[in-house]
């Protein structure tokens, strides 16, 4: 066949990254998951999900092109969907834990999250996150609102909680209009002011053919731009000759469809490996937080530095942080976390037009835990839950008493706040200058700055480890660093 230029009509990752990330810092993000989510999670895809049916009235599910239609034959021949819907209870009421991308997913800041899938990983990711999820998987729940909950998942085919409600079958799509027409109008209203990032969706998955064919006709020419994650097709080492034409034939298909979405005002970005999505989520995830500033930090004690002066370089930053644009996220350390959320919160309540839950985010951590769990375990997961919502990590001091012996020990909570915010990739702020923890985490990264930074900030890390340094110029140089790091 005649050789084609390769996938033209691709998006690339870096205008991606710019503006989705621009729209999740304007809340004006939302989020479309397809199967091709859970599936590493250890559910199946559609195919195999119908493999057993399509045998059972004959058929070679491998050789089916439309796997609608073979639900719909097995229940023609049935009388009945008992079956099928026993086959996704089997399925997807299985022991699987949500996938690391669920997590990242759970962590951006969007407030309405769509999906075609049956499963409950995603509100599994956002409860594990700290967020509280309303659930609408059928019309008669579009009506309601779950009081404190900060985001949506819309479930447009349905819940494994109701697999008779489930679209499946080439009836259930055929009857969407009027058995699930809130859904399509809610998410007209969405596509029309959100920007969408479709991920886990195949060229052979038919739900994503139903959805593009409703946003078509829902929104006609008026549309925004939205963006759409898919891999390219990968030729084998060593191909044959059927390899080869397999692989042309893919790549002529995958341009052609990219070709076809723009129509609907989607961007395809390509990647060589569904790997390449966690890398995306986790980019995006840093610059959604660019703004968010966890605080770190305890104090029994304040050593040389002393009392007045630490408590008021941390009135000092909850002052500049808000003032300067930034977020504060924070758990009410001892000594510290007070004074810097009070701060943060007056200078919030004295600036006309803000909002103190768009600006502070305060997690003080929970005292009653269940039986099950150690209190360890619960301050392990909340914290991970506040820094994941963060962009950057500020420690100060890092002390507490110690029960057993009444003495003064370094506070170990800092330290695996340190170690969170570290292999999530944060920007790591220990103001040496305080002591205890945060001067040894100081001393740690002073030695090579260049695997902690992208930028050059040897003049500003210094400034933080003096202690004879100026309150103000300390603080400036905290946010000197964030400001370096957010670019």
């Amino acid at each position: 066949m005649r050789r084609r230029k390769f996938l033209t009509n691709a998006t690339s990752r870096d205008v991606l990254l710019r503006d989705f990330g621009r729209e999740l810092n304007e809340h004006n993000a939302a989020l479309f998951v397809g199967a091709g989510m859970s599936i590493p999670a250890g559910f199946v895809d559609w195919r195999n999900l119908l493999r057993e049916i399509a045998k059972d009235i004959g058929l070679d599910v491998d050789q089916e092109v439309d796997l609608l239609s073979v639900a719909q034959f097995h229940e023609n021949q049935q009388g009945n969907r008992g079956k099928l819907n026993q086959i996704l209870l089997d399925e997807f009421t299985k022991n699987v834990a949500a996938t690391e991308n669920h997590g990242l997913i759970a962590q951006l800041p969007v407030d309405s999250i769509w999906t075609t899938n049956y499963d409950t990983l995603i509100e599994d990711a956002l409860r594990k996150a700290g967020r509280r999820p309303q659930v609408i998987h059928n019309q008669a729940q579009m009506s309601n609102r779950v009081r404190g909950s900060d985001v949506v998942v819309l479930k447009m085919h349905g819940d494994i909680s109701r697999p008779d409600e489930a679209v499946l079958t080439r009836d259930d799509y055929e009857s969407y209009s009027k058995t699930r027409q809130l859904f399509t109008e809610r998410l007209e209203g969405e596509l029309l002011t959100k920007t969408f990032l479709f991920l886990g969706f195949s060229f052979t998955d038919p739900n994503i053919e139903y959805v593009l064919s409703r946003i078509r006709v829902l929104i006609g020419q008026n549309v925004r731009t939205h963006f759409y994650v898919t891999r390219r097709p990968i030729l084998p080492v060593n191909p044959s000759p059927e390899d080869q034409a397999r692989h042309d034939y893919e790549v002529c298909r995958l341009e052609l469809r990219m070709h076809d979405l723009k129509r609907y005002g989607i961007q395809t970005v390509l990647v060589d490996d569904y790997a390449e999505v966690t890398e995306l989520l986790a980019t995006l995830n840093k610059a959604a937080h660019a703004r968010d500033v966890f605080v770190s930090g305890s104090a029994h004690e304040y050593g040389v530095f002393g009392r007045d002066k630490a408590e008021e370089l941390c009135r000092i930053l909850g002052r500049r942080l808000i003032s300067d644009g930034f977020n504060l996220v924070n758990g009410f350390g001892l000594g510290i976390g007070s004074f810097v959320s009070m701060s943060a919160m007056e200078t919030v309540y004295t600036t006309e037009g803000e909002q103190l839950e768009q600006r502070v985010l305060l997690r003080p951590f929970p005292q009653d835990v269940p039986q099950t769990l150690t209190r360890a375990q619960v301050w392990s997961r909340y914290r991970a839950d506040m820094i994941g919502q963060s962009g950057h990590a500020v420690f100060i001091a890092g002390n507490k008493l110690d029960q057993a012996t009444g003495n003064v020990v370094d506070a170990n909570g800092v330290r695996e706040e340190f170690e969170i915010a570290k292999n999530l990739g944060k920007t790591l702020i220990p103001i040496g200058a305080t002591g205890f923890v945060a001067k040894i985490l100081w001393s740690e990264m002073s030695g090579d700055l260049a695997t902690f930074f992208t930028s050059d900030v040897s003049r500003e890390f210094a400034v933080i480890g003096d202690e004879s340094a100026e309150l103000i110029d300390i603080v400036t140089a905290v946010l000197a660093i964030i400001n370096k790091e957010k670019r």
